[in-house]
């Protein structure tokens, strides 16, 4: 069978495929969204914490060990076969599989700016609050996104930290719109800049606000259009 996706998910059914005696082939693209983790401190048996990419390599050398063949490559489709499935890759390869499994996860849409991996590296972005909102219970955080969209977010990180700002990057809505959620509203439309070791969002060029990390909510991408036979763009 194929297996898409080489993330924590896709590793773990390589894993459990191999002990019953499956034969599967991993198709990644080397993208999972756990190789941006600088160290996770929430993944069972790790008390002292591990990096996304040391993870992922443990990972992969557990399925390798039962078996797990991997292959590097971008699926942009799958389409109905007679005996199964046809797996088309955008390096032009194809395989058929009478089972495929899809364990993409979700692809974040970044900010961009300057050293933004650096950024990501060092924790001063994040981007996943229910991985990692322990790590800054009682800092000075931001969440950046459209005016009306981090408010479920804020409402959540309130439970770890007062000291909450919305980075709008359109227009903002008043106070009145976090109904009850106790935080500040900056202006709309500023950008996110690094010093080495802080965000800050910097309005109009001038006012610059600083936090101990930023959570953007921009939104994110899948691949469930995978399942639309024939149909759909590369996965991320």
């Amino acid at each position: 069978m194929s297996l898409i996706g080489g993330g924590p998910a896709g590793l773990t059914a390589a894993t459990y495929l191999g002990r019953l005696h499956r034969r599967v082939r991993v198709l990644d693209a080397g993208r999972s969204r756990a190789r941006w983790i600088p160290e996770s401190n929430n993944c069972p048996g790790f008390p002292q914490g591990i990096s996304g990419t040391n993870l992922l390599g443990r990972m992969r050398e557990q399925a390798d060990s039962y078996g797990a063949r991997f292959e590097q490559a971008t699926v942009t489709a799958l389409a109905r076969a007679a005996d199964g499935f046809e797996v088309h890759t955008a390096q032009g390869r194809r395989w058929r599989a009478p089972i495929v499994i899809i364990a993409t996860g979700l692809c974040d849409r970044l900010p961009g700016f300057d050293h933004r991996d650096d950024a990501i590296a060092c924790g001063a972005l994040r981007l996943c609050p229910v991985c990692d909102a322990y790590e800054v219970t009682d800092k000075e955080v931001g969440i950046l996104g459209l005016a009306a969209g981090p408010f479920p977010h804020a409402r959540f990180l309130r439970g770890y930290t007062a000291r909450l700002s919305l980075l709008p990057t359109d227009e903002a809505g008043d106070a009145d719109d976090l109904d009850g959620i106790e935080a500040r509203i900056l202006p709309a439309g500023g950008r996110l800049v690094f010093d080495g070791r802080r965000c800050g969002y910097v309005v109009d060029g001038a006012d610059r606000f600083w936090f101990d990390a930023v959570y953007p909510f921009p939104g994110c991408e899948s691949s469930a259009h995978l399942t639309k036979a024939g149909r759909g763009d590369a996965y991320r």
